[in-house]
């Protein structure tokens, strides 16, 4: 049996909204091991002089905790 736990980030791209939840995997990969998935929960996107400027996700992530 795998015990599992969850939690939430929240991470941004000037590129785009894959690329902010590559980026909130990447960052969690630092100090987070055993990361099986990544829940899309909310994106939202930051617009100046009508373009949009910024991609913003929260992101659950979900890992293996280790015995």
């Amino acid at each position: 049996m795998s015990v599992l736990k969850v939690i939430e980030i929240m991470a941004s791209s000037p590129v785009g909204w894959e690329d902010a939840v590559k980026d909130a995997v990447k960052t969690a990969s630092k100090t987070v091991k055993g990361i099986r998935s990544v829940y899309v929960q909310d994106q939202s996107a930051v617009v100046k002089d009508n373009q949009v400027t910024e991609f913003r996700v929260t992101c659950k992530i979900t890992f293996e905790l280790l015995n």
